[in-house]
């Protein structure tokens, strides 16, 4: 943050206004969230403009919230405070708003299982975010042989009934976005990254690398109109990829289809066969600690269901967990923007055992990384939601007053140590 009465950066040592400047700190701190989650709302509803459907409401708040991070317009903590918690109300809208129309447009997703690894022939590639880039790619491959695999956060992309009406979306490969590098330099076939979680690409695979969208990389082809002849042809004069399958992993547990086991859950909840939900889940990152996460869900009690999205699912989604009378111990709910079916769950449980959401035996430990998740965790917070933990470590641009604050009315938490974690929370 810049200070333009000192024409220093605000709350160095040449700041001198501390009458202006003397909560910059924590100011600063509260701005730079509000433009993090601005990010990650913005995404949300672009997903969903291009799908037609919008929200005024959101559009308002995006350009009230931006003019309040401008200088000398606003240096009070209470009102940026309140800032961020309808933050995170927009973001809920922008959530539901991208909900609604991925429904509308390629069905409710419902579980299914995925095969890892490849098969026999040329292959293309998805990664990202944006479904309707894929939906476009699987029309114009049809009958052209090519097989296409999901990556990264598109893996959910399987389970949408529209997406698997083409029998040449195949399966996924591949894992979360900060492994691409490898990934991509060892996939044979064309790639297309779509949004956001694109990395730039090694020499080895730069000439395979398409972009689409707001992804755009030096080196890379971009993709306008969501025309990929170049893909295409690209896909078919590389070799064959080999057979290769992996494992099978299962998505596309979305609040719809899990809400209609609602009788069997609660049921087991009273009868004491489930004892505790996680939720475990959020954006990946190549931090060492986040072997956290894998070792996290590994411990739990055979008794607990974990409910997770977005790439964190990527460090545990291939373990078999098994099942609590039919019901799956792992439900992997989707994207991040999937976090509104977490949410919609977690009240309709309330509303069922007619409780507050904090008295669920229902617990969040949450992988942040980037923009979107700092826009979910808002959105946590304006529901009133307590005692989340999130790691691998505190964001940096949260000051120890603002942390404070966070603890105090929220008791967030960082992670400590699976086991340490686990015992304080089932006691």
């Amino acid at each position: 943050m810049f200070c333009y009465q000192c024409e220093q950066a605000a709350g160095g040592t040449g700041c001198t206004k501390v009458g202006v400047c003397g909560k910059n700190q924590d100011i600063a701190s509260l701005q730079d969230t509000l433009i993090i989650a601005l990010k990650g709302i913005s995404a949300y509803a672009y997903h969903a403009r291009e799908l037609g459907a919008a929200d005024e409401k959101i559009d308002a708040f995006l350009a009230e919230a931006l003019f309040s991070t401008l200088t000398n317009v606003n240096f009070n903590l209470e009102s940026h405070i309140g800032l961020l918690l309808k933050a995170g109300e927009m973001n809920l809208r922008a959530m539901e708003l991208l909900d609604n129309a991925h429904v509308e447009r390629f069905g409710t997703p419902e579980p299914t299982k995925v095969q890892i690894g490849t098969k026999a022939g040329p292959g293309i590639i998805v990664s990202g975010h944006d479904l309707l880039d894929l939906y476009e790619l699987l029309k114009q491959t049809e009958g052209k042989g090519i097989n296409v695999y999901t990556h990264g956060e598109m893996l959910p992309a399987l389970a949408y009934p529209e997406l698997k009406k083409f029998p040449h979306l195949v399966g996924n490969y591949g894992t979360a976005w900060q492994n691409q590098r490898k990934e991509f330099d060892n996939f044979p076939g064309a790639i297309l990254a779509t949004t956001n979680c694109v990395l730039i690409p090694k020499e080895s695979y730069k000439d395979r690398l398409f972009t689409c969208g707001v992804a755009d990389v030096p080196g890379a082809v971009h993709i306008s109109n969501r025309d990929f002849t170049p893909v295409i042809e690209k896909a078919l004069s590389l070799p064959s990829l080999p057979d290769n399958p992996g494992p099978t992993t299962m998505t596309g547990f979305h609040h719809k289809p899990v809400l209609s086991l609602a009788d069997k859950i609660i049921e087991a909840v009273k009868s004491g066969k489930i004892r505790h939900f996680f939720l475990v889940g959020g954006c990946d990152g190549s931090k060492a600690s986040r072997s956290y996460y894998t070792e996290f869900v590994q411990k739990l009690p055979q008794d607990c269901v974990v409910l997770t999205l977005g790439c964190g699912k990527y460090r545990f989604n291939y373990l078999e967990l098994g099942d609590i009378d039919g019901i799956p111990r792992l439900l992997d709910l989707g994207q991040c923007n999937n976090a509104y079916s977490a949410i919609q769950i977690a009240l309709a449980l309330a509303e069922a055992f007619d409780c507050g959401v904090n008295d669920l035996p229902l617990s969040m430990v949450l992988s942040w990384f980037e923009q979107k998740a700092v826009s979910i965790l808002l959105t946590l917070l304006h529901l009133g939601i307590k005692n989340i933990r999130i790691g691998p470590s505190l964001p940096a641009f949260i000051t120890p007053n603002v942390l404070k604050v966070l603890q105090d009315n929220y008791n967030i938490q960082p992670i400590t140590t699976p086991e340490e974690d686990i015992k304080a929370i089932l006691g």
